[in-house]
């Protein structure tokens, strides 16, 4: 059996990776910073698929949160087959409104920690010369919007950069970029989502399957869903200028409240 260890796997898509890959019967590393609700969640899937879930307490925004991680995706004895880089979190507020502790710690969660961990997994993955990992994106990514998109636009040139120096070693990389997902995220950094138009949501299983199914056919980047995939099309023929009064309109009226 294969393991897979996920990231932020508690909660929102992080646990929609973990009911999927634990149905598929994968082995799982389940790495979030609440223990009870990691342990809750272990048992869970273990009792109601018959794998193997092992809980990781960590934080990723810490160093030795991150360097736990790591240890565990280099260790040979035990290898991870597949690595979801999910944790992440936003910030209420603008630019300047934001402390510049949170905007750091952003940072340190989307973009250190996915680089420290991607590199740990990648480099076991290499020499068994087979592996995959998922870094989750968003498609904010593509729009110029503050400190989050601009984190997220980093893992989506990193995961596709670091996809093409591996090529013809076994290890698939891709970054998932989904639209807005009904999770705990926008609860957690206290956003208002009432004015979220009911055509934008996603549910979280059926877009870790499209995901699922766009790693294994070797895509680097996965937008797992029509009208988004359409959004998209759109973004990148648009000019830059209107992207950025689109965008600051479109926060206003679907970001934080």
């Amino acid at each position: 059996m294969t393991t897979a260890l996920i990231t932020g796997s508690t909660a929102g898509i992080g646990a929609a990776f973990a009911r999927r890959l634990a149905a598929d019967g994968h082995n799982l590393v389940l790495v979030a910073r609440d223990t009870k609700r990691l342990r809750e969640q272990a048992t869970e899937l273990h009792d109601g698929h018959g794998i193997e879930a092992e809980v990781l307490t960590a934080d990723l925004a810490t160093d030795a949160g991150i360097e736990a991680v790591a240890a565990r995706l280099a260790d040979r004895k035990n290898p991870v087959d597949l690595l979801i880089n999910n944790a992440g979190f936003g910030n209420k507020g603008r630019y300047l409104d934001v402390s510049m502790a949170d905007e750091l710690k952003m940072l340190k969660v989307h973009c250190e920690a996915v680089l420290r961990l991607t590199s740990a997994a990648t480099e076991a993955m290499r020499e068994r010369g087979r592996g995959g990992v998922v870094n989750v994106a968003s498609v904010a990514a593509f729009l110029p919007r503050g400190t989050y998109g601009a984190s997220k636009a980093w893992v989506v040139q990193f995961t596709q950069g670091a996809a093409r120096d591996l090529a013809g070693t076994g290890v698939r990389m891709m970054a998932l970029c989904p639209g807005f997902v009904r999770t705990e995220f926008h609860e957690r950094a206290g956003m208002g989502t009432d004015n979220v138009p009911s055509w934008m949501w996603l549910d979280a299983d059926k877009l870790v399957a499209a995901a699922l199914s766009d790693l294994a056919r070797g895509k680097t980047l996965s937008i797992p869903d029509p009208r988004y995939k359409a959004i998209m099309g759109v973004v990148k023929v648009a000019p830059r200028g209107l992207l950025g009064g689109v965008s600051s309109r479109a926060g206003r009226k679907y970001g934080p409240q």
